[in-house]
């Protein structure tokens, strides 16, 4: 069954100055020209109540592609032209592998859990 809306793949929950961004399993199936939609409303969301910190809480996913990589790779470059604090949190093994395979580890901080990315982010005023 095909996804008709991608912004119903991503729910964004505030907790005071820090947005965190729930990717569904289902980004995965998003193409290209869906997954652009998702990154500019996320953005958009975000722009509209301004951050200090981004997590992108990756436990519901397994593993994700390139199509996905690349929606992370655009929220980085809005939080980064921000000045908004961007870390991941909940990577399987196999995304972490990922990362370390294209050299995002040392871009981006990767947090076990949302509550530790959280605890992180807090404590970096």
């Amino acid at each position: 069954m095909p996804i008709e809306n991608p912004a119903d793949q991503f729910r964004i929950e505030r907790h005071g100055e820090i947005a965190v961004v729930f990717p569904s399993p289902k980004v995965e199936q998003l193409h290209e020209g869906l997954m652009d939609q998702a990154a500019k409303m996320v953005i958009a969301a975000l722009q509209q109540a301004p951050t200090a910190g981004l997590i992108i809480d990756l436990s519901q996913l397994s593993y994700f592609g390139s199509v996905f990589v690349n929606f992370l790779l655009r929220c980085y470059m809005y939080a980064k032209k921000q000045g908004i604090e961007f870390v991941l949190a909940g990577a399987s093994p196999p995304s972490r592998e990922l990362f370390k395979v294209l050299g995002f580890e040392s871009l981006w901080a990767l947090y076990g859990s949302r509550q530790e990315a959280m605890a992180a982010l807090s404590g970096s005023d």
